[in-house]
């Protein structure tokens, strides 16, 4: 009984065409992979999800403040250039089909490895693509921690691209210098395209999905056309019109008017918040799906706070909110708590917070992440050095 095996005809394939694709790729997905560790490094220590990695932990230092765009800079980067490389994976993966059905499928121990880690690095590629396009759009239909999964399948792919990289380096160093004419597929069937036109089409893939994509952190016109992003578009107009990650609603948080903010032993009403010195900075909020916006935000600077608490040069700071759940708390170190533009936010463009934007106060520190600048805001505890 003869084996099933597709034929492949198209005269495209072939080394040269998958090397360059490879190089690319070579370019490109390490800044994904590390912009988005830098993600887990950005939470703070003790703060990271998931938090029992085991060896797989990363070193533990404090995120700085500035630049203040920083964290919109890493995440932009590792959620729109992994948008932008799916096309350039999918042109890359087309181009190899026909050695996953060669036979025999295995003829020697190296090609067993180079099997094993091409398996891989193909499975955990598309399991951060899927994964990572789905928690965008806050689809968790997988069934298990997303930042469990993505985290761990990050580390996969690392060691699988590193020992294919090893393997297949030589081999495509050698296509991209070879003749295309050696080339051939198999009884290959007329070409409706040249090679260059078939890269052409995989970078007018890549341009169209840069367009989707680019509004969500650069913002203006282009904010409308991040479909793929509907937390990242304009939600309407007046001084709160900016994305938000989740509402009050959807937080099922309700402020009352006895609202009170916990300070050690004071507990200031919003009104006490109001006649203390405020300051203004415009700075960035920057979410972990990639999408960020720059605001004008005024409040009580968060060291001015410190020291009426009677902690003038706190080591850290545990900020708590009236919501429920993992994001709930964070922590904020030293250096976050004393940069002269982070602070208690109570109102935004000139008006009072929206519920939605955190009403009655929130955190804003420089380079921070979006999540960990804590909405509706019930206490502060400013740690002093043990």
């Amino acid at each position: 009984m003869r084996s099933f095996r597709p034929r492949f005809r198209s005269p495209l394939r072939g080394p040269w065409l998958t090397s360059v694709l490879g190089v690319v790729l070579l370019a490109c997905l390490p800044v994904v992979l590390v912009t988005g560790l830098l993600d887990y490094v950005a939470y703070g220590p003790h703060q990271g999800i998931p938090a029992d990695v085991g060896l797989l932990h990363l070193p533990v230092f404090d995120w700085p403040t500035r630049p203040a765009w920083l964290f919109r800079l890493t995440q932009g980067l590792h959620v729109g250039l992994g948008l932008v490389l799916v096309p350039v994976v999918l042109a890359k993966l087309w181009s190899v089909i026909p050695k996953l059905f060669a036979w025999p499928p295995i003829s020697s121990p190296a090609q067993a490895l180079e099997r094993l880690t091409l398996l891989l690095l193909v499975g955990s590629i598309l399991f951060e693509i899927v994964t990572g396009v789905l928690n965008i759009q806050y689809d968790y239909a997988f069934g298990f921690s997303f930042y469990t999964g993505h985290y761990l399948g990050a580390w996969v792919f690392l060691a699988s691209f590193i020992a294919h990289v090893a393997l297949k380096l030589p081999t495509a160093v050698r296509a991209l210098r070879g003749s295309r004419a050696d080339e051939k597929a198999e009884d290959p069937a007329p070409a409706t395209m040249s090679r260059r036109g078939a890269l052409a089409t995989v970078g007018g893939g890549v341009l169209l999905v840069g367009v989707l994509t680019a509004g969500q952190t650069i913002g203006g016109p282009l904010r409308d056309l991040a479909f793929l992003l509907p937390r990242g578009r304009q939600p309407g107009d007046g001084p709160n019109g900016f994305p938000v990650n989740r509402t009050a609603a959807a937080a099922r948080v309700v402020v009352g008017e006895d609202w009170r903010l916990t300070l050690g032993a004071l507990n200031l009403t919003r009104d006490e918040l109001l006649a203390l010195p405020q300051h203004t900075a415009r700075l960035p909020i920057a979410c972990v799906e990639g999408w960020s916006t720059v605001q004008t935000w005024t409040g009580v600077p968060l060291r001015d706070l410190a020291k009426l608490a009677g902690v003038s040069e706190p080591e850290s700071a545990l900020v708590t909110s009236v919501e429920q759940g993992p994001f709930a708390q964070a922590i904020l170190n030293a250096g976050q708590v004393a940069d002269p533009d982070a602070v208690l936010a109570l109102r935004v463009n000139g008006a009072d917070l929206s519920p939605d934007h955190g009403f009655p106060a929130r955190i804003i520190v420089p380079a921070l992440p979006g999540v960990r600048c804590t909405k509706w805001v019930r206490s502060i505890e400013f740690r002093r050095t043990p």
